[in-house]
């Protein structure tokens, strides 16, 4: 594989920087194995990508296999992981402690990628003040207090659609340059604030419409 340097302030099309993270998933299984090279083919027929689009794909951040041998596992492992962020400690908050945000401070699984849960916040009374996980709830009304302190730029939106558009504007208030929206509220943010929307709800009606469509 080819040892240029990776440029990690590449901004790559939102299809590929999707499809990188399922390139790194099998990658890791191989590297488990103690596998020591592996085709584009090869990641094709695992994956379910064209085998052209995964090279494409893996030039964009300067890494090339080579002829009839392929791309290293280890040294592939190890750029896409730096080069999507995951080796590096994200600081975050989650904003809204009920269901969805307890089930993500419980999740000990985002550590592995670079996402560092420090503090969830809420307006009841009931969970202000308790821990969840060892990660403590505050007071929303004490956000910009925390994020400034522990300087976090990642807020994570897991609060009541109805609620959605207030506590985003309270979190850009308070600093914050970025939000994971697990609502299915299309907030509107200003252009230097970054917004990824993850709306379980909006994937589970793509799930039931195939499901109704394919069993007609």
């Amino acid at each position: 594989m080819s040892n240029e340097t990776t440029n990690l302030n590449i901004k790559l099309p939102e299809p590929t920087l999707r499809r990188l993270p399922w390139y790194l998933a099998y990658l890791k299984l191989l590297k488990d194995k103690g596998e020591e090279y592996v085709s584009s083919t090869q990641i094709s027929k695992e994956i379910n990508v064209d085998a052209s689009q995964i090279a494409k794909d893996l030039s964009f951040i300067n890494i090339s296999g080579k002829t009839r041998v392929g791309y290293e596992v280890d040294s592939l492992v190890t750029v896409l992981e730096d080069f999507l962020g995951f080796t590096s400690s994200h600081r975050a908050f989650i904003l809204g402690a009920g269901s969805l945000g307890a089930a993500l401070l419980h999740d000990n699984g985002l550590d592995q990628f670079g996402l560092q849960i420090i503090a969830a916040f809420d307006v009841s009374p009931a969970k202000i003040g308790t821990v969840i996980n060892g990660i403590p709830v505050y007071d929303v009304r004490d956000l910009a207090k925390y994020s400034k302190s522990l300087d976090v730029n990642i807020g994570i939106l897991t609060v009541p659609v109805d609620k959605a558009q207030s506590v985003a504007d309270q979190v850009i208030e308070s600093g914050i340059k970025a939000i994971w929206n697990f609502t299915p509220f299309r907030i509107r943010v200003p252009k230097h604030i970054v917004v990824q929307n993850t709306s379980i709800y909006a994937h589970l009606a793509v799930m039931f419409n195939r499901l109704k469509c394919n069993h007609k």
